[in-house]
């Protein structure tokens, strides 16, 4: 799948550095929800990369 934006791209760097799941355990040992859907979605209709 090819990324739509900026927030698909930095959501792989993410996940593939192992950055996520470090944020994942956080916010779960916190009980609040990350926002990684939520701002992945910002940055891609703000930053779209162009088809």
């Amino acid at each position: 799948m090819k990324p739509r934006g900026l927030g698909d791209s930095i959501a792989n760097f993410t996940k593939k550095t192992g950055i996520k799941a470090v944020v994942n355990r956080m916010a779960n040992s916190l009980n609040k929800p990350c926002g990684c859907q939520q701002r992945q979605d910002y940055l891609n209709k703000k930053f779209p990369y162009k088809q």
